[in-house]
């Protein structure tokens, strides 16, 4: 089955970048549908951003839409989110997660695989 590895976290100022990736094997990530969440401590996992795997169409949660792009590069078969713009609500664990089900899905369960996820921290 596919397996996601996230990278790239880490501790950056408020209103500053960050790209996080996402190596995908066993299997390009143009078969599914890859998404990005993120949790926090005591809270559910919330949903970030999609992207259809061949069209490269993407949706986005409204907290983050138009400060975080999600793309991806089939030749390394590796997904991104830019996160520019940081804000220390932003602060989570980022998880990577694939499917073959839905496109547009904010909820967990709709989502089979997922990276074991890295840690942001936006300070203020």
């Amino acid at each position: 089955q596919v397996q996601l590895v996230e990278s790239g976290g880490e501790v950056v100022q408020a209103g500053g970048s960050l790209r996080l990736s996402c190596a995908v094997s066993n299997g390009p990530f143009g078969a599914y549908v890859m998404g990005w969440f993120r949790q926090v401590p005591g809270k559910e996992r919330e949903f970030v951003a999609a992207m259809h795997g061949r069209s490269l169409s993407t949706a986005y949660a409204d907290s983050v839409k138009g400060r975080f792009t999600m793309s991806g590069v089939a030749a390394v078969n590796t997904v991104y989110l830019q996160m520019n713009s940081l804000k220390s609500e932003d602060t989570a664990v980022y998880y990577c997660a694939a499917t073959t089900v839905v496109f547009y899905s904010a909820n967990r369960d709709d989502w089979y695989f997922w990276g074991q996820g890295t840690q942001v921290t936006v300070s203020s």
